[in-house]
């Protein structure tokens, strides 16, 4: 805190304490920053969860599209639903490998801890990066590409997408915004 007399004068407070000293003299005035500060953080999460909402639902569809190309050209005719559903987690594995570097057990055995799964836990980017590759991986499938190729290729993908996304400090400083909201996905 500094005081200085004379025309350019004043007293001056760093911003933390600033606001203590009107508050002071008047209890409306301390509620009122209050509610306003609260109105400000409502209105930032709202804005980020606006952001991270559309790229899951982004994902969603995705997804949707990814899954009519296992159905129709990974999964035989005669096959149980339990042999259908190992087909689908295979091919979610094989993006999450593309893109985290890790299966979903792999995630929940390092992760006892979280709620939730890897892709409730990823940011933005990755987000983004996952609807990319699952569209994308239902076009190899569509092509006959062999799962090994098709696991290089989407890695390579995702590693050239995350690199420009995340050197985008804008996109980088909202991930990181929205991260620590502690939004969780639908």
């Amino acid at each position: 805190m500094t005081s200085k007399a004379g025309r350019y004068g004043g007293t001056f407070a760093h911003k933390d304490i600033a606001f203590e000293f009107p508050s002071w003299g008047s209890v409306e005035f301390k509620l009122y920053l209050i509610k306003e500060f609260q109105r400000l953080k409502d209105d930032e999460n709202r804005r980020l969860s606006l952001t991270w909402n559309l790229n899951r639902t982004l994902s969603k569809l995705n997804y949707r599209i990814h899954t009519d190309a296992i159905k129709v050209h990974l999964i035989p005719p005669a096959i149980t639903p339990g042999q259908a559903a190992f087909t689908y987690a295979t091919e979610a594995d094989l993006l999450n490998v593309a893109l985290f570097g890790q299966t979903a057990k792999q995630w929940r055995d390092a992760n006892r801890t979280l709620e939730g799964n890897m892709r409730d836990h990823a940011t933005v980017e990755q987000l983004l990066v996952l609807a990319n590759i699952e569209g994308m991986n239902a076009e190899f499938i569509v092509m006959g590409l062999s799962s090994s190729d098709r696991l290089r290729r989407l890695n390579e993908i995702a590693i050239r997408q995350m690199k420009i996304l995340t050197a985008a400090p804008s996109v980088s400083r909202q991930s990181r915004q929205l991260k620590n909201s502690g939004d969780k996905l639908p």
